[in-house]
């Protein structure tokens, strides 16, 4: 009987040790490796050059020098951002791949009817980098210096006065059809195919009125090309203070940045994310960088994941109302 006992003591010790090592290679199984053991992808859905693609650049070079593996920036430009997009989110959640995005990231899930992924449900966010403002300009010779001016003007004569933009379903498009659902105004959408006819139109008074980055619009502001009513962020801009916000004239929902950021495939394990978001957020402290930045028209932003993930759960229903409010069209 004694020998019974100890035989089945044994077994379940034997047993206990067993489970043990089990749960041990399971939880080993489930952190993630030392990171990063290979090269890291940057995935770009725009074309070399673009604000996305330089900021892709920028924090790749240090972050290769940084972690010491290659950072490899892959433009993989197409269809509005959709195909370069697609591709991280069907990529492996594995830390390796990353997608450099923009404003587009947003517009386009309101335009399109139909995406291959889930511009939130399929990512996961890592880090906002930073935005920029947006102004409301107006042709040298129009009669108006107030937006209250442009208000009354545009409303006695309905449809008469025109607004330019680089293409319909942009986010400069969508930022003027917002500004027309906040004021009731009636204006004519003439869509160009780029920046440069939209504002140069503007400038030689053919077309009324546009919305574009403060960056492109600030010399043409400086020399009387175009005239700035208004501001379209939270406060008012360094580079031109006397020029109010929409927010402060009283139209609070008139407040749109462009921005840009980095996702990862969902299901990217929380470490690897956390120790992506702090690398860059070191980055984004550096003096060079800033600089670079600054250059480009940012307003550097970082901080925690949830704070790119606070602006998509924003942006997109906000554009997608917009869309829907207005019936707008490009497919």
């Amino acid at each position: 009987m004694k020998l019974q006992l100890k035989k089945v003591s044994k077994f379940l010790l034997l047993l206990t040790l067993t489970q043990l090592n089990s749960l041990s290679s399971f939880a080993q199984a489930n952190v993630s490796p030392s990171f990063p053991s290979k090269s890291i992808n940057f995935i770009v859905p725009y074309t070399t050059g673009t604000t996305a693609d330089v900021l892709a650049r920028l924090i790749g070079l240090r972050l290769a020098s940084k972690l010491n593996v290659p950072v490899v920036v892959d433009n993989k430009a197409g269809a509005s951002g959709i195909i370069g997009t697609d591709a991280v989110s069907k990529a492996p959640p594995n830390g390796y791949t990353y997608l450099f995005t923009a404003t587009s990231h947003g517009t386009t899930a309101a335009i399109k009817n139909q995406l291959p992924f889930d511009p939130i449900k399929s990512f996961t966010p890592v880090i906002l980098l930073g935005t920029s403002a947006m102004g409301f300009v107006t042709a040298p010779d129009l009669q108006t210096n107030t937006v209250k001016e442009f208000i009354e003007l545009s409303k006695s004569k309905p449809n008469q006065l025109d607004y330019s933009t680089p293409g319909a379903g942009g986010i400069q498009h969508l930022a003027m059809e917002l500004f027309l659902q906040e004021t009731g105004l009636k204006l004519t959408h003439v869509p160009y195919k780029g920046s440069s006819g939209a504002m140069t139109d503007v400038i030689a008074g053919h077309v009324k009125a546009t919305i574009v980055s403060l960056q492109t619009a600030s010399p043409f502001i400086t020399n009387g090309q175009l005239k700035m009513i208004a501001v379209m962020s939270d406060e008012r801009s360094t580079a031109f203070p006397q020029v109010p916000t929409f927010k402060e004239l009283g139209f609070s929902g008139l407040v749109v940045d462009t921005w840009y950021g980095v996702l990862a495939p969902l299901n990217t394990p929380k470490d690897i994310i956390n120790t992506m978001n702090n690398e860059i957020n070191l980055i984004l402290t550096q003096a060079d960088a800033k600089d670079s930045m600054v250059k480009l028209g940012l307003h550097v932003s970082g901080g925690k994941p949830d704070k790119l993930e606070k602006l998509l759960s924003k942006e997109i229903p906000k554009w997608i109302s917009v869309v829907q409010n207005r019936k707008i069209s490009v497919e």
